[in-house]
Order: C-alpha cells, then structure tokens, then sequence
C-alpha cells in the first residue's frame, strides 16, 4: 500500500489478482486527450470496464516509441495544455475519484531530465503514481532514475522486445520492478489483428518471477485470452483504447465496453487453465 494515497502498489497488484487466479488488464490512454476534464471520465470509464492497472501518457513532442494513433493523442493533449504540472494535478484528482487502481505514467526521458529527475519522480510519488516507464531510456543509462524511484517507493518498468539479446534481459529483470513490460512485435505502438509467434517465444524465453505484462498491438477480448494462456502475468491495451476517444463518438460507453470485453477475455483463459 502507498502510504501518501492508500493506493496498492503495482506489485501488489499483481499479487492480489494472482491469489484469484486473474490476469492484469493495464489500460493507456493519453492524459489530457482530448481534455484534462474528459480524462476523468475516461479513466472511470475503464475502471468500471474491470480495468486492474491505468497507465497515463504524459505527452511529449517527439515520443518515438508511439505509432500514429497515439502520436495525434499527445499532439492534442499539448494543444490542451497538458503539461507536466498539470498532469501532477490530474492524477492527484484522479486518485481522489478513484480507489483500488495503481497508476503509472509513460513518458519520455527528455521530460523528465528538463524537468529534474529527483523533482519529477518526487512529483509523481505525491500526486499518487506507482511507477514509471521511459521507453526511450536504455537500462544502462538509468541508475539515476532508478535511484530516485526507489527513495520515493515508485516502480521503474523496463520494456523487452522480441530483439532483445539475453544478456539484456538479464540486465533489465535486474533492474525492473513492478512489471516487466514485453513488447509483442518489432516497430511502434499500435492495434494487430493477430497475436505473433514472436510474442509467446518472447513469453517462454524471459524466466523471472517478476510479472510479465504484454503489450503492443492488442484490441480485443480474443487476442487477450491468447496472450494470458500464453502465459502473460498482464494484458496492455493502449491504441485501441486511443481510437474510440479520437472517434469522440459515444466514447466512455465503447471505452467501458472495450475494457470488460479485453478483461472477461483474460478471465475466459483463467478459467480454462
């Protein structure tokens, strides 16, 4: 439990959702997209969907890790005015409105170095975040972030692709807390029709007792069964999430919608376990 805002941890999280047996649905969307108001509901959208785990986009303008769909949702929550202030006062709303839920925030490592990393993790800590991931900070570049993130009780997730030699992965189970985020396919974010061959080898082939969550190209309830049978810890929907709230077209009912659809898939494969 966070001390500063009763919310459970990331890794306690997973563990209560491990002792019933359930797999994670951790769902993104973009703060501040397409307002920081409409965020609130978005996020309590998803929450009754059966969302276990938000993950919130600071915006950033030049986020490499980010296909076009999300790419156009941090253009459109800058020209909100997001920023990282706002976004610390968002999440300090967000956790008074909503209770059970650990929030993390993804951004990139030019935001946080410009802002001060000891200022930017001591920022997240207070406004009620549970951990961090930096796509674009490389595992042997990150022992300051690290250091910071550990005074203050906040996970730091590393990302492992399909690429990623073995002694990386050894380097990053090392250094990860919270989860361990694998990426389902080469490229950027994005939704797939169908779950590669390439992401279950990934499964099997990163032994750790750290939860392994999997993410990149998942949209519906189907492809989240595959993943959790595969033997994922957690599910990450994030772009398909991002389309219905693009779409502006009654988007906290299909948000909901999505999210009890991906969630009741992950459920499905528990049960045939």
């Amino acid at each position: 439990m966070t001390a500063r805002t009763g919310k459970p941890g990331i890794s306690e999280k997973f563990a209560e959702l491990k002792a019933r047996g359930e797999g994670a649905l951790v769902s993104y969307v973009m703060a501040g997209d397409p307002s920081p108001e409409a965020t609130r509901e978005i996020v309590a959208a998803l929450a009754r969907g059966g969302t276990d785990i938000i993950e919130l986009g600071l915006p950033f303008s030049d986020p490499v890790a980010d296909g076009p769909t999300i790419q156009a949702a941090g253009q459109r929550a800058l020209a909100a005015g997001m920023d990282t202030e706002r976004f610390f006062e968002l999440v300090e709303e967000l956790g008074s409105e909503i209770s059970g839920i650990p929030f993390v925030c993804m951004t990139y490592y030019n935001l946080v170095f410009r802002y001060g990393i000891e200022k930017f993790v001591a920022g997240s800590a207070k406004a009620g975040i549970s951990g961090l991931i930096i796509p674009d900070l490389p595992v042997e570049e990150a022992s300051e972030l690290r250091e910071s993130c550990e005074r203050h009780g906040l996970d730091l997730i590393f990302l492992i692709a399909p690429t990623t030699t073995g002694e990386r992965v050894r380097k990053v189970l090392e250094r990860s807390s919270g989860f361990v985020y694998l990426v389902s396919r080469l490229g950027v974010t994005g939704t797939s029709s169908e779950v590669s061959g390439a992401t279950k080898e990934l499964l099997a082939r990163v032994e750790t007792d750290i939860p392994k969550a999997v993410g990149f190209g998942v949209s519906n309830g189907n492809q989240a069964a595959e993943i959790r049978k595969a033997g994922a810890d957690g599910v990450i929907v994030g772009s398909a999430f991002v389309k219905i709230i693009e779409s502006g077209n009654n988007v906290n009912e299909r948000l909901e919608t999505l999210a009890r659809e991906l969630k009741n898939g992950i459920l499905e494969a528990d049960k045939s376990e």
